[in-house]
């Protein structure tokens, strides 16, 4: 798999963990915990795609 490709596929999945956010936060017995950890997997997947961009 070339990196574009795989910065793309990281992309996406950042995309989707952005929309599951937005649901969990807007769901009303949503677990904080469970939100603090999406957040964290998307700044994870943030700083490994700006990584890979440079």
């Amino acid at each position: 798999m070339s990196v574009t490709a795989h910065v793309d596929q990281l992309k996406r999945k950042h995309q989707s963990l952005s929309e599951e956010v937005e649901l969990a936060q807007r769901a009303p017995a949503t677990d904080d915990l469970a939100v603090a950890d999406l957040k964290k997997q998307k700044l994870r997947l943030k700083e490994t795609i700006t990584r890979l961009s440079n």
